[in-house]
């Protein structure tokens, strides 16, 4: 990817997301003769400027698609700085001569891209933790034909689409639905009405527990504070917007889009420089 990286768009007007939709839907689209000469400009020329122009002219296709998962709560601005990243993948990758169009071709590596990233960040994706359920993680919402339950008719149909198990399906609507709970009693002189809080297991004092809650304190104190010291001022500042500075809700973090308008560098410039420091920690981490 290292020169698929000159292909970044740096003539978009990106003072905001808004800003930056309403340019990529400016941009023209290509006919089939002109995106098959340009795609055989870069794949027999290494023509870098005819890539830059296929990679510009598909950007609304990426802004579309990351539209899809938005409800997986992460940013707009990160899940198109990802899904970028894939079409670029697909730029670099595609054989005009195969007869497929580029929009066709590059579908699949935009999701597979905005994929990772959500698995990547999302604290609900660990439930799915085999390939079926990954895959139906990401298809169970888009075919529920309602909001409601599913009824054992509608199940089957899921998971013979999907091609897993009744019981998966189940499992899954029940994980990715469920309410919280209220763990403390509502204010009641019921001396019958008991709430989780009453027969919760306190495993506090448990020796395990103890010596878990011991090495986390270690890496999110000291062992925190020297990872970071092993980076560059702007490196630090960048792991701290989009890691540290977060509540618990999981709001306040900084897009990359925020970063790389505070920095004045691309958004994927910014989240190389993240994806490296990151990897520096963990060594750090590793070696305390």
């Amino acid at each position: 990817m290292t020169q698929m990286n000159a292909l970044i768009p740096t003539n978009l007007n990106v003072g905001s997301l808004d800003a930056y939709i309403s340019s990529v839907n400016r941009l023209p689209m290509l006919s089939a003769a002109e995106e098959l000469r340009l795609a055989k400009e870069f794949r027999e020329q290494e023509n870098l400027d005819a890539a830059r122009t296929l990679v510009m002219s598909h950007l609304r296709l990426v802004v579309s698609i990351a539209r899809q998962y938005l409800g997986y709560g992460l940013p707009h601005a990160d899940l198109i700085q990802e899904g970028n990243i894939g079409l670029m993948k697909a730029v670099k990758r595609y054989d005009p001569n195969q007869g497929a169009r580029l929009v066709t071709y590059s579908i699949h590596w935009i999701k597979a891209e905005i994929h990772e990233y959500i698995l990547r960040n999302w604290r609900m994706v660990k439930i799915a933790t085999t390939k079926a359920h990954r895959k139906l993680f990401f298809n169970l919402r888009s075919n529920k034909p309602s909001l409601n339950a599913l009824s054992p008719t509608e199940i089957e149909h899921l998971a013979k689409a999907l091609d897993v198990r009744n019981e998966d399906v189940k499992e899954m609507e029940q994980r990715l639905s469920g309410g919280d709970i209220a763990i403390e009693a509502h204010d009641t002189s019921d001396d019958e009405a008991y709430a989780p809080i009453n027969w919760l297991t306190d495993n506090r004092y448990e020796p395990s527990h103890v010596i878990a809650e011991e090495e986390h304190r270690q890496l999110q104190g000291p062992g925190i504070e020297r990872a970071l010291a092993t980076l560059d001022e702007r490196s630090r500042k960048i792991v701290t917007a989009r890691w540290l500075d977060v509540s618990d809700d999981g709001t306040g973090a900084s897009t990359l889009h925020d970063l790389a308008a505070e920095f004045n560098i691309s958004a994927e410039r910014v989240r190389q420089i993240e994806t490296a420091a990151l990897k520096k920690m963990k060594l750090a981490l590793s070696n305390s």
